[in-house]
């Protein structure tokens, strides 16, 4: 860890009004601590200032990572789309009936369905067709 410097050595730009310089690891604790990244999707848009104070932190941090530990903070995943198929138990749950009347529909034909494999597969899109006619 660097040694310690006065919090002077910090602030600059007295007469005009003062600006804080913050070194890329200490915008990294703070990312951390503090949790910039919420702090930042909660406040955009109400303060353009703030809004690139507070990206330039984060872009400090992730370089200061990146610099430390040789890669990039690893990426958030982002959330896998739902499956266009339904089992007949996620269709009794999203039509809110039984498994066995979602069944009895897709063996009458009036919930469109695939047989395959001996199980029925919904479309999401037959669902909500046959969520909006019982309605």
């Amino acid at each position: 860890m660097p040694h310690p410097r006065p919090p002077t050595a910090y602030l600059h730009g007295h007469d005009g009004g003062p600006v804080v310089l913050v070194p890329a690891r200490i915008a990294a604790q703070l990312d951390k601590l503090l949790s910039l990244r919420q702090l930042r999707t909660s406040v955009r848009g109400q303060d353009a200032e703030l809004d690139s104070v507070l990206v330039a932190l984060a872009t400090a941090a992730a370089a200061w990572r990146t610099s430390a530990t040789g890669s990039p903070l690893a990426p958030v995943p982002e959330a896998a789309p739902p499956c266009p198929w339904l089992s007949t138990t996620e269709a009794a749950a999203v039509l809110g009936i039984t498994d066995r009347a979602v069944r009895l529909a897709c063996e009458t034909g009036r919930l469109d369905a695939e047989h395959v494999g001996g199980r029925w597969r919904v479309s999401r899109e037959a669902a909500a067709h046959y969520q909006a006619r019982a309605a």
